[in-house]
């Protein structure tokens, strides 16, 4: 059976790529060198030209010249949203809690893909729907201030206090029985992959690995909020499977990283 962690779309990968590797490095790469870095995921050039295009035009990359040619660079926008990733992915700052919820209360958006978008980067950020115009996270992002400045939608927010049982308003505003099953099966997806792997692998291969562990685990932003501890089950899933998750991307990282800096000259 094929695993979820098997394949990686182009538009994906090139942020996985920006976000753990290039953030880091400039920034920046030119095309021929994004074209190798895809090269070990089994994504073409064209894919990888087309993904970057899309990326241009959403706000994400810029294009420059650079001495090796043309390349792309991140804007503004995506290094916010990079950074906002690797806080939580990565564990980058102390994400802590103190009892009370960020709530967020805005004008119903009646432009459809207006109020998609709304709805996919609120929930990305960390945020559950209460209401078509009311949003409740368990804290702040740093992001928020541009989203609602670039979907040009006001809103009112709240530092809020709740009165009732947290547990109660956290099983109804987020699937924690869909979201630990998910954990469960990317752990036992993740433990499969990394078997694969042999001793002595080259560095490309080990790229190839870790990114796709890294992109499985991306994927969590968009369901998990990054709840408090005292909020989940005992025995909650996303914890081993996050131990796992951060002792192999730390191991894999340095023939990984290898792989980059080659082909980036």
């Amino acid at each position: 059976m094929t695993s979820k962690l098997d394949s990686v779309h182009a538009r994906a990968a090139l942020f996985d790529l920006y976000g753990d590797h290039l953030r880091s490095r400039g920034g920046q790469a030119s095309v021929a060198a994004l074209v190798r870095l895809m090269k070990p995921l089994e994504i073409a050039a064209p894919a990888v030209r087309t993904a970057v295009s899309r990326m241009v035009r959403q706000g994400w990359l810029h294009p420059l010249r650079l001495p090796q040619g043309a390349g792309y660079g991140l804007t503004a926008k995506c290094v916010r949203r990079l950074d906002e990733a690797a806080l939580r992915i990565y564990r980058a700052g102390t994400l802590t809690w103190h009892g009370r919820w960020h709530l967020i209360v805005f004008e119903p958006v009646r432009d459809r893909p207006r109020r998609e978008r709304l709805r996919a980067d609120l929930t990305f950020l960390g945020y559950a729907s209460l209401s078509e115009s009311t949003w409740i996270g368990p804290r702040s992002s740093i992001e928020l201030d541009n989203l609602l400045e670039s979907e040009e939608v006001r809103a009112d927010r709240f530092d809020a206090a709740l009165e009732g049982d947290p547990r109660e308003l956290v099983a109804r505003a987020w699937d924690l029985a869909a979201i630990g099953e998910a954990y469960a099966l990317w752990h036992a997806e993740a433990v499969t992959l990394i078997s694969t792997l042999p001793e002595g692998a080259p560095p490309d291969q080990v790229f190839a690995t870790r990114s796709r562990l890294v992109h499985g685990w991306r994927n969590f932003l968009f369901r998990d909020p990054g709840l408090p501890p005292e909020l989940l089950p005992a025995g909650w899933p996303g914890e081993q499977a996050r131990a796992y998750f951060e002792q192999e991307a730390a191991r894999l990282l340095p023939a990984a990283a290898a792989f980059v800096d080659r082909e980036l000259i």
